[in-house]
């Protein structure tokens, strides 16, 4: 199980992405797969400006709640950005960069938080937009 603070950046992500209406949310537990994270979180953004603003939201709600990025891969219009808060790295996709790279297949043997872990209702899909 992930430690409190782990769950909740990873609940500040989920909710700063929801805002700006990301869907697909899908937030894994890795650390017992991987050495250099506790958990991912992907979510699916409708263009390229949305993959930006979502990291954005992500990055200054989590900046506000004392958590700094590592690292940031990919800016402004790019259609995935990783952003690297050390126990929590967030995906953000367009859909088709989502679906060609299979990051939801490649680690399915993680366990999954369930929305209310994230603080989230049930998350939107691509059919809710």
């Amino acid at each position: 199980m992930l430690d409190a603070d782990t769950l909740s950046k990873i609940g500040i992500a989920a909710r700063a992405a929801t805002d700006k209406k990301a869907f697909d949310l899908v937030a894994l537990e890795v650390r017992e797969l991987t050495s250099y994270t506790d958990s991912f979180l992907l979510c699916s953004a409708a263009s390229e400006r949305q993959v930006g603003a979502v990291s954005d939201a992500i990055v200054r709600q989590l900046k506000n709640a004392g958590s700094r990025p590592l690292h940031k891969e990919g800016a402004g219009r790019s259609d995935w950005v990783l952003l690297d808060f050390g126990d929590i790295v967030v995906h953000v996709f367009t859909e088709d960069r989502r679906a060609y790279y299979g990051l939801d297949s490649l680690w399915g043997d993680a366990p999954k938080l369930d929305e209310a872990a994230l603080g989230i209702g049930a998350p939107a899909t691509s059919a809710d937009r």
